[in-house]
């Protein structure tokens, strides 16, 4: 027998209670002090692991903790320190421009609106959204791919851009809950419901929640989303 199909709010429900559950208390994977430590390293974590943005922001923040002794660093400067990095070359570019502007334009404080964070160079939306959650407690829902793959694949968005999921996340659960939540499907993405060979029938979460097309999908290859550089 097939079980029930689960209203929205229900299956919204049964997933924050798994994720309690499992990560009740979980830790922002990228380490920093304040706002402009974490900005950093969120700019840094694109296309790279937090294990290794880790590894390679103590030199770095020891040599520049604020946006003036960043800017005052060459962008040879930087990348020396983030080497190892993917796109590392773009990225020190960014880190020199961010900071230069940060000085020159907030008078060295991490700006708390999205639009003027947006307008940093190489900060998008997602990393925008992070540090407002994270660092100034303003209510967002940060998408990265973990996200991304498992609101498709638990039926809350449809796959078509992270756009669309951030939307449909933010109508699917109460605002008060995204900072956590945000973080626990992080977690989870990669704990248990990894992109590649991920057995849908023995995940606690995919097991229940994933609708029929999404089985059927999943066992093409998954969604062909698109979306802007985050």
């Amino acid at each position: 027998m097939n079980a029930p199909v689960l209203k929205r709010d229900e299956k919204a429900a049964r997933i924050v209670e798994i994720l309690e559950k499992l990560y009740p208390s979980p830790p922002i994977p990228l380490d920093h002090v304040d706002p402009f430590t974490l900005l950093v390293a969120v700019v840094l974590s694109a296309q790279t692991t937090d294990k290794k943005v880790n590894e390679v922001t103590p030199a770095l923040f020891a040599a520049a903790p604020t946006p003036e002794k960043m800017a005052a660093l060459s962008e040879a400067e930087i990348l020396a320190y983030i080497r190892q990095v993917g796109l590392s070359p773009q990225k020190s570019k960014a880190l020199k421009g961010l900071a230069t502007k940060i000085v020159n334009e907030h008078g060295g404080q991490v700006p708390r609106t999205f639009e003027a964070l947006e307008a940093l160079p190489g900060v998008g939306h997602k990393t925008a959204s992070v540090v407002m959650i994270q660092a100034f407690g303003h209510p967002a829902f940060p998408v990265d791919t973990h996200i991304h793959r498992l609101a498709w694949r638990w039926g809350l968005s449809d796959g078509s851009n992270v756009e669309r999921t951030e939307a449909d996340l933010k109508r699917t659960f109460d605002r008060s809950k995204w900072d956590k939540l945000h973080l626990q499907i992080i977690y989870f993405g990669r704990e248990h419901c990894p992109a590649l060979r991920h057995d849908l029938s023995a995940c606690p979460i995919c097991s229940w929640a994933a609708p029929a097309k999404v089985r059927a999908a999943e066992a093409k290859g998954g969604p062909k989303s698109k979306g802007r550089k985050r």
